[in-house]
């Protein structure tokens, strides 16, 4: 460990680092978590997997067992037994471990550790514009006080100065020409539907598609909860059909025997935004495939795999189109690369004016953060 020597102007003096001391549940709770996000919540699976890395890294020891570690997730309050009788009702019988609310709020916060990295939370905080004027955020600046200005906003410090230098020590008096203000920044409100596809191909070909797009949800919810408190996201999934979820069901997410109706997400999107008062509104897709269902006029859903369908393209451009007249941005995040899904999506992305990322899933959540970032200040 390197450390500046206090004793002289410039050095530094060097000691043996000592690595952190890691308990044996934190060590082990740190996969734990992953293992469950990848697994929609299902502990006794969770548990398997261990078993299985434990052969191979040597997770557990003697001293520590599974049974250990599952005893102290219960003392600390991360699963309790649910105790399930034979008519259904609670009460005596075969016990079952399920998550906590404490557990499914350390799963947001992993995810948002894992995808953004450590951070810190402030206090009440909104999204800057660069509207400069009678704000609520200082950004440092200042300048000489106007007629109407709020007297929350005067630099007392910059003010004495000023006064110090226009009237001198010896006759000092502070007067209205003395006050110095700091300027400050419009606060916006960020209200954002996230929109997640779970048709059967978001597991297909081998690639978990789904679990990424779990961590990026839950990861959003944490950091928007921490640092943009005012701001509001709701989670909508889309098969054949498109309905909320709570926040809390989001480690449970799990894929469906579906084909892609984008459309009736973006409806309930869109519904759901119009009843929103904040001014900026955005929509985020994450989807891997082309939209392959609408549901018809009658009620039936019609379908249809093969290659792109006129009928569903169509409609889908009209809720882009829709989206664009009720400023409502779409950001559609493909984790696909085939060329004539990409001329869907560029355009969709054309119709509704917004913006279109082919990614994979390594850097899925990076780019949700930084867009969510720069859409902070659009609509002012």
């Amino acid at each position: 460990m390197m450390k500046r020597n206090a004793n002289h102007k410039s050095g530094f003096t060097f000691k043996k680092h000592t690595p952190e001391d890691i308990s044996h549940f934190d060590r082990v709770f740190e996969v734990f978590k992953d293992l469950l996000t990848h697994t929609s919540g299902d502990i006794e699976e969770a548990f398997e997997w261990l078993e299985m890395l434990d052969k191979e890294y040597d997770i557990f020891t003697d001293e520590y067992t599974l049974a250990d570690f599952e005893e102290d997730l219960k003392k600390r309050g991360y699963i309790t037994e649910e105790k399930d009788s034979e008519d259904g009702n609670s009460g005596s019988g075969t016990g079952k471990n399920i998550l906590t609310p404490k557990l499914e709020k350390a799963l947001r916060e992993f995810a948002l550790d894992q995808i953004f990295g450590k951070l810190k939370k402030t206090g009440v905080g909104n999204h800057r514009t660069s509207k400069v004027g009678v704000g609520d955020e200082r950004d440092g600046e200042t300048r000489t006080f106007q007629y109407g200005d709020d007297l929350n906003t005067v630099n007392m410090t910059e003010s004495l100065k000023k006064a110090q230098i226009n009237n001198g020590i010896a006759d000092l008096r502070l007067t209205e020409d003395d006050l110095v203000v700091e300027d400050t920044r419009h606060k916006a409100q960020m209200s954002t539907v996230l929109m997640i596809d779970i048709s059967h191909s978001m597991i297909l070909y081998g690639e978990d598609r789904i679990t990424p797009a779990k961590k990026v949800a839950m990861a959003l919810v944490e950091l928007i909860k921490r640092k943009y408190p005012k701001d509001s996201i709701d989670i909508i999934v889309f098969g054949n059909e498109a309905w909320p979820i709570k926040i809390k069901d989001l480690p449970y997410l799990q894929v469906g025997p579906y084909h892609t109706n984008t459309v009736a997400g973006l409806e309930l999107a869109m519904d759901i935004l119009r009843r929103k008062r904040n001014t900026n509104k955005q929509i985020f897709m994450i989807t891997d495939g082309k939209p392959s269902c609408i549901k018809l006029p009658t009620g039936e859903l019609y379908t249809n795999s093969f290659g792109l369908d006129e009928m569903i393209v169509t409609q889908c451009l009209t809720k882009a189109a829709q989206a664009r007249r009720l400023k409502i941005p779409i950001t559609t995040f493909m984790i696909a690369q085939d060329p004539y899904l990409r001329k869907f999506v560029e355009a969709f992305t054309a119709q509704n004016k917004g913006k279109a990322f082919l990614t994979g899933l390594s850097n899925l959540g990076e780019m949700i953060f930084e867009d969510y970032e720069r859409n902070r200040i659009r609509r002012i």
